[in-house]
């Protein structure tokens, strides 16, 4: 029988007040609480940064303040930076690929919440992967909705709300968010 870490982490509803799970998210607060008393130079950084993320590449690079859930389902490729005040809730996978930036105040959310309000009644969520290619710019204030995987070279423009998938080489703007021309 899966665990609900397992559970949570393919997209199955999980008991989100799990002991396992609840005890995860207080590392992981605790953890975000000292990074974000750092500064982007801060000797310590990298080594808080490391035990929170430990799937960052060391050449990747964070502004504190940062949140996330757990820390631990957050890959981060070779020269990603991820800008101030970005939030990243992370039940399941999320992948951001090299040279990729991430905006200031960037939301990516991974939990779903059931529709039935019996079932959100009973702390019960899944959560599906997002996926952001090698050498994307994300605009500042954009969110990132569960299941969306974008494609490589894309810029998603200041603000957007991508809610499906985009190709490679995409643009995209908008509440919801549209490709408006490839890019070449």
């Amino acid at each position: 029988m899966a665990t609900e870490k397992e559970k949570m982490r393919s997209g199955q509803l999980a008991n989100v007040s799990d002991p396992e799970l609840f005890a995860d998210l207080l590392r992981a607060k605790a953890l975000i609480s000292k990074m974000n008393t750092m500064y982007l130079g801060s000797p310590d950084l990298q080594e808080v940064q490391k035990e929170l993320l430990p799937n960052i590449h060391p050449t990747a690079k964070i502004c504190p303040p940062f949140f996330c859930d757990y820390g631990y389902n957050v890959e981060l490729g070779e020269h990603a930076f991820i800008n101030f005040n970005c939030v990243i809730l992370d039940g399941a996978p999320v992948k951001i690929g090299h040279h990729t930036l991430i905006g200031p105040a960037v939301q990516i959310y991974t939990p779903q919440h059931p529709m039935n309000y019996l079932e959100r009644r009973e702390m019960v969520e899944s959560a599906h992967a997002v996926t952001i290619g090698n050498d994307c710019w994300i605009g500042g204030g954009a969110v990132i909705c569960p299941g969306v995987t974008i494609g490589d070279r894309c810029i998603i423009g200041a603000g957007s709300v991508v809610t499906k998938n985009v190709p490679d080489d995409s643009l995209v703007v908008g509440n919801p968010a549209v490709i408006k021309r490839r890019l070449d």
